[in-house]
């Protein structure tokens, strides 16, 4: 990978991590002790004056090898 993107997405990840800490936290104490196959991971979206859209997952194994090499590019 190019050095010069690396870096540019290594900023973007500490400005995210600096702007929402408690998110970061959430998102450690999830994955702390792994994500097992078939996992469902849901989210919500409310944008300021529209309803709330929800969608969800279930994990796939092909789900926790991606989710293992961009644990990897964050190291």
């Amino acid at each position: 990978m190019n050095p010069a993107i690396l870096m540019k997405i290594m900023s973007a990840k500490n400005t995210f991590t600096a702007n929402h800490p408690k998110f970061v936290a959430f998102l450690n104490a999830v994955f702390k002790n792994g994500i097992e196959e078939g996992t469902i991971i849901e989210i919500k979206v409310q944008k300021p004056g529209q309803e709330a859209v929800t969608s969800n997952i279930k994990v796939l194994q092909s789900d926790l090898e991606l989710l293992q090499s961009l644990r990897e590019l964050g190291r």
